[in-house]
């Protein structure tokens, strides 16, 4: 089993090297304060715990003085290691599942900080990495330019599904508007192809757990199976018709009920 983890490890690596995919999805910022430093009132790093675990809910915006600790986490190699462990045991995963031949098997990704990262928008000063107050009109004007990258590791597993004969489904709290635009962003980073791009409606209302579980329902409705399902938020993995397994990528930048 170990040497299973470490061959689809050096794996991994070698498809991002051959795709020209670059290691750092967003330079490095110089910022005072290193990853893990103990910061005085809180403790960045168990606040993230408690955080990725869910034991702290409706968050709204980071802690101000874990701003440095967050920013270094997601632009250094500990997000990445820990994206691409969850990958790794995805895949295991999906590898002791017998795929029926009739399409219908298929895998839940959502989009924000799952399939595609706005990590570069995040960085920004004026939105340091979740510490300011979330600004939508900004954020739209972001996901318009359609340069989101890679999620670290999400297109190996992406690839690695479709070559075993399951089916991708996006299911994102994208507004409508956006689909060309998203469409586009993901083709440009290497997800080419998928069974359904489900974005959010005008009528779509509700929170995004009930959004994402009538989603979800419409396609077991129509004959789908969801043998797997991945996000970044609790959101996308409560609720009903979750799917046979579910695997969370690291998140301490927002939180979506």
């Amino acid at each position: 089993m170990r040497a299973f983890f470490f061959f689809l490890l050096i794996s991994m690596a070698a498809v991002a090297a051959k795709a020209s995919i670059p290691n750092q999805i967003h330079p490095l910022r110089p910022t005072a304060g290193s990853a893990g430093r103990h910061v005085p009132q809180i403790n960045c790093l168990s606040w993230r715990l408690a955080v990725e675990t869910n034991n702290i809910q409706n968050w709204k915006l980071v802690p101000l003085q874990c701003e440095s600790y967050v920013g270094h986490y997601m632009l250094g190699k500990q997000y990445r290691d820990d994206c691409n462990a969850v990958i790794v045991a995805a895949i295991q995963y999906a590898k002791t599942l017998k795929i029926a031949k009739d399409g219908k098997d298929v895998w839940v990704f959502d989009i924000d900080e799952t399939t595609l990262s706005n990590l570069p928008y995040y960085a920004r000063s004026d939105v340091a990495f979740g510490a300011t107050k979330f600004n939508g009109t900004k954020f739209d004007e972001w996901t318009r330019e359609g340069k989101a990258p890679a999620v670290p590791g999400a297109l190996f597993l992406y690839r690695t599904l479709l070559a075993m004969g399951i089916k991708p489904v996006f299911i994102t709290g994208t507004k409508e508007e956006f689909r060309q635009v998203r469409i586009a962003n993901l083709k440009k980073v290497g997800y080419h192809s998928w069974v359904k791009l489900i974005l959010k409606g005008v009528n779509d209302t509700g929170s995004s757990v009930m959004y994402k579980s009538g989603k979800r329902a419409e396609l077991v409705k129509a004959g789908y199976r969801i043998v797997g399902n991945i996000g970044d938020q609790w959101s996308d993995l409560l609720g009903d018709f979750v799917g046979d397994r579910t695997f969370k990528l690291p998140d301490p930048m927002y939180y979506i009920g």
